[in-house]
Order: C-alpha cells, then sequence, then structure tokens
C-alpha cells in the first residue's frame, strides 16, 4: 500500500493523465514509497538464483526506475551494472540513491524498444516493467535484449502466477486494466499499464521465437497455490554461445 510519504491522489491522478515518460518523471521522487515498486523480498529471491549460474562480468537493468534492480546486479557482477530507463526523472532518483561500492555504475536513458548497446552484458534483469509494452511489442522487446547479451547469456526476470478468478486480486486486475483502456480511448497522451496482458505461455513462445532457450525456475521462498504450481516463478532466458 501507498506509505505516507508516497504520492497523494492528486499526484496520482495528474501521472495518470500524462504520457507514460513524463508521468514516470512526476512520480520519481516517491515511487520508491508506492506499492508499483518490486517488493525487497522478490529482489532478493532472484539475485539468490542467479547466484547459482554467476558471478557476471557486466549486468543491464532494463526498464531500471530508482534503481532496485541494480541493487541486485551490484550483488552478482564483478564489472559493471548499467541501468536503462526513459524516465529522466526516475534515472535522477537512481544516481541519488546508489552506493559507491560494488562495480562500476552506470545510468543511460533510452527506450528499451531501441537500445543502445551491442553484445555488452552477461546478464540483462527487469523488475516489473513489462506492462507498460503492448503484447505487440514483446516480441522486438525481447530480440533488442538478446542483441545486447553476449553469447552464453541470460535474461530473467520475475513473474508472478496470475490470481484466480475466485480471488479478490483478479477482479481488482481486471478492473484496473479496464479503466486504463477507456482512459487510453478517450485520452491523449496514452498511458500503457496493463496488468493482465503478459500471459507467460505468449511470453515464452516470444522469446523462443528471438532466439532464447527458456527455462522457468520456482521461487521457494513464495510457496505453492493450492494446486502445487508455484506463487513466483523467475524466467531464464539463454542466449546460446
Amino acid at each position: 500500500m501507498f506509505s505516507p510519504e508516497g504520492p497523494t491522489l492528486r499526484e496520482l491522478a495528474v501521472q495518470a493523465l500524462s504520457s507514460v515518460e513524463h508521468g514516470y518523471d512526476l512520480l520519481a521522487p516517491k515511487f520508491d514509497h508506492t506499492p508499483f515498486r518490486t517488493p525487497d523480498s522478490v529482489l532478493t529471491a532472484v539475485a539468490a538464483a542467479l547466484k547459482e549460474s554467476g558471478p557476471y562480468d557486466d549486468g543491464l537493468d532494463l526498464c531500471c526506475g530508482t534503481g532496485a534492480g541494480l541493487d541486485v546486479l551490484a550483488t552478482l557482477c564483478t564489472r559493471s551494472a548499467t541501468g536503462v530507463d526513459f524516465s529522466a526523472g526516475m534515472l535522477d532518483e537512481a544516481r541519488r540513491r546508489s552506493h559507491p561500492d560494488g562495480p562500476r555504475l552506470s545510468w543511460v536513458r533510452a527506450d528499451a524498444r531501441a537500445l543502445p548497446f551491442t553484445a555488452a552484458f552477461d546478464l540483462v534483469v527487469s523488475f516489473g516493467a513489462f506492462g507498460h509494452f503492448l503484447p505487440r511489442e514483446l516480441p522486438g522487446l525481447f530480440a533488442q535484449v538478446h542483441g545486447v547479451l553476449r553469447p552464453g547469456g541470460r535474461f530473467a526476470f520475475p513473474v508472478l502466477a496470475p490470481p484466480r478468478p475466485s480471488s479478490p486480486a483478479f477482479w481488482m486486475l481486471l478492473g484496473f486494466d479496464t479503466v486504463m483502456r477507456v482512459r487510453n480511448a478517450v485520452w491523449r497522451p496514452p498511458f500503457v499499464m496493463y496488468y493482465r496482458a503478459f500471459r507467460l505461455g505468449e511470453v515464452r513462445r516470444d522469446l523462443e521465437r528471438a532466439g532464447f532457450r527458456v527455462d522457468l525456475r520456482a521461487l521457494p521462498e513464495f510457496g505453492e497455490r493450492s494446486d502445487g504450481s508455484p506463487r513466483v516463478r523467475m524466467v531464464e532466458a539463454h542466449r546460446a554461445v
């Protein structure tokens, strides 16, 4: 939930009526006090899972926001960690909260759909950003990630199991996506943020078509659902050597 240090209802309304880029510029100073930030428990679990195949030389946090994923890379990468985002405000916050210890840190303002790197990283991570891409954009996004990885590199991100229709969370997310679709139908510029458009089966196929070998790893820290399936998985996509 929102903490007292988080944005006001008016500030959230102004953000929601802006473009994605400008909206996050506005939200950046208070972003870490919202439920939109990936919880530390998820960041820690992903870092622990990736340590088994690390260390890595150079890492990239895709759509880094205020830099929480860079903290993960700092524990896994020995040479450098880079954050890329198209919001200047979010990058400013990431720089401000960074720590000097660990690998060399850098921040790049760029659109994830047109990354300014070529075969520069051994590991790419991303946390909570994929709702900002329409399903038709994901094949191109994954091709971009494939291109910035060195042979043998990995692309990793967590995926939460979707709530069941009997869960209040299901109807809350459905309602949010419906409101966003109506908003984008009647207001410009659009603000792309859809929670239910990122479907694991389709994502896996798009990753494989981009040239990745895809593994799904349960994150046991979060337990299982009643049918025995994991509550949270990590997608680990490998670029062939």
